[in-house]
């Protein structure tokens, strides 16, 4: 590959091979000793990706990426929830103990319900939460976990209330399988209207309340339907 050179004396430009890169020789014209410049090696060039937005008068961007922080379910809170499930285990089992006949005061359940229900319904917010959007904090997530929390306990109240307004002693177990869809499609807007959730999570949502209340009613000894 030649060189192209410019006299510095007669300001004549020629070529050389590469091979003299970096040696001393005279111009053939007016013998001015050049300094033949060294062949340099291509550079490669790497373009960063353009940044939308505005920008200032030297091309950087004016505005600063938002840094969303991610909230998971902490140690703290998994401790809290751990312990709150094994306290209200432990409930179950002192009713059971305590009313064999399972004739349980109303009370009782309904203060279940309504304790069980912001821990469970933090700690499902925490898991089903979308992972795109800035979670709520402080007032704002209290506000909204206790609105959700009423719903879910209340739930339980209509659901004792049924039979009532129905003239029956206790629900058959046939009238689960439409008692139960309505509750939880209730408690998946609920969730879906305070916490954000899409409603599929939203109902996966309820359904860990339910779950765990379930269960617990159980361990009590308090029959959900009549046993026939």
């Amino acid at each position: 590959m030649a060189i192209e050179v410019t006299c510095p004396g007669c300001k004549k430009t020629f070529k050389v091979s590469d091979q003299f890169a970096g040696k001393k020789g005279p111009c053939p014209d007016c013998k001015t000793v050049i300094t033949i410049p060294t062949v340099k090696q291509p550079e490669v060039v790497i373009h960063a990706p353009e940044s939308s937005g505005p920008s200032d008068s030297k091309g950087r961007p004016v505005l600063k990426p938002l840094r969303r922080k991610e909230t998971k379910l902490s140690p703290l809170l998994l401790g809290v929830m751990l312990g709150g499930a094994v306290l209200a285990l432990g409930g179950a089992i002192i009713l059971r103990l305590a009313y064999p006949e399972h004739n349980i005061p109303a009370v009782a359940l309904a203060l279940g319900a309504i304790v069980l229900a912001p821990p469970l319904v933090i700690g499902g917010y925490s898991i089903l939460r979308d992972q795109e959007l800035d979670p709520y904090r402080g007032t704002a997530i209290m506000i909204r976990v206790a609105i959700c929390s009423a719903v879910y306990a209340a739930l339980w109240g209509g659901y004792a209330a049924v039979p009532w307004a129905l003239g029956l002693d206790a629900l058959e177990l046939p009238n689960l399988i439409v008692i139960v869809p309505i509750m939880a499609v209730i408690g998946g807007f609920a969730a879906f209207a305070t916490l954000d959730l899409e409603f599929g999570n939203g109902v996966l949502h309820y359904g860990l309340y339910l779950l765990v209340t379930v269960l617990l009613c159980f361990v009590a000894g308090w029959p959900l339907w009549a046993s026939g």
